[in-house]
């Protein structure tokens, strides 16, 4: 019940902020070809990648709340994950093309209208900070939001940005600042979408948690009287804050009554201490010839 209120607060928030973020991209596509700046249309390219970006979250995040099925064992829960890639990519393929318009600006300079510039950039900011602070509570807890979020905050930045060098070139006519702006906008971007890129593909690609250590997991259970040694441990996440581990058990040999019980106290230590959610244990007594091995990757 609580999930569900949590998924609708969400949506309704996001849907403000995909509203807010076509505004902000009209105004400042107009404004930035009357007034003759492209750090302007840039910053209302981002502004548009920020609409589509919260609007995949938005899927992602109806996708998640799916129930699993036959099909899909695991449910829809990395959506949110693959949503995270998605927007990351858009913004490192925006960010190489305002690095390329900024260098035939610098080329090619062209007289900016800085007022405009100014009046509709300041516009931008005060949509951009309220998509911000709408987004800012479930950024914390999802990577999914934390993009969409990322989008709006590196857009709050560059508006700005944008802000300065329109008063700039109002009042010492400084048009230059319109190229550069646009490079550091576009660097700013690139450096943030790879750290969530980074962190997103690592979990597609099975990682196990970074905060999570093996060696750690295998010393704690191994203090148990019962436990001879764990082996072939996997960790991975399947949805953000979904960690899931699977091993084998070696123990002594006992009955299968024992080892429920054993399984329990194993699960409650690995939640209690670690945070991992999803348990799969295989108990045997000596079977695994390579016992030695935390982690058998041809396993």
């Amino acid at each position: 019940m609580t999930q569900k209120y949590s998924y609708s607060s969400t949506g309704l928030r996001l849907l403000i902020t995909v509203i807010l973020n076509i505004i902000i991209t009209v105004a400042e596509v107009i404004g930035g070809i009357i007034s003759g700046s492209l750090s302007l249309i840039s910053d209302a390219l981002h502004n548009f990648s920020d609409a589509i970006s919260v609007i995949i979250s938005y899927i992602a995040i109806n996708l998640k709340g799916k129930d699993n099925s036959y099909k899909h064992t695991f449910g829809y829960k990395r959506a949110e994950i693959l949503a995270a890639v998605i927007n990351s990519s858009v913004l490192v393929t925006i960010s190489i093309y305002l690095f390329y318009e900024a260098i035939l600006r610098f080329q090619n300079p062209e007289p900016i209208k800085g007022v405009l510039m100014t009046i509709v950039a300041l516009i931008g900011l005060v949509a951009n900070i309220i998509g911000t602070l709408l987004l800012k509570r479930d950024a914390a807890t999802s990577m999914n939001i934390r993009s969409s979020y990322l989008h709006l905050l590196t857009d709050a930045i560059s508006s700005v940005a944008v802000i300065l060098g329109g008063l700039a070139i109002v009042f010492w006519n400084i048009y230059w600042i319109d190229p550069v702006l646009t490079i550091l906008i576009a660097a700013y971007i690139t450096r943030e979408s790879f750290k969530i890129l980074s962190d997103a593909i690592h979990v597609l690609m099975e990682g196990a948690p970074p905060d999570i250590s093996i060696k750690k997991i295998q010393t704690a259970v191994e203090e148990l009287e019962e436990v001879e040694d764990i082996h072939h441990v996997h960790l991975w996440t399947v949805g953000e804050n979904d960690v899931h581990l699977e091993a084998h058990l070696n123990v002594p040999d006992m009955m299968i009554s024992k080892s429920n019980v054993l399984g329990e106290k194993i699960d409650e230590l690995l939640k209690r201490k670690f945070g991992i959610n999803h348990i799969t244990l295989q108990f045997e007594c000596n079977q695994c010839k390579d016992v030695g091995l935390v982690v058998n990757g041809k396993h």
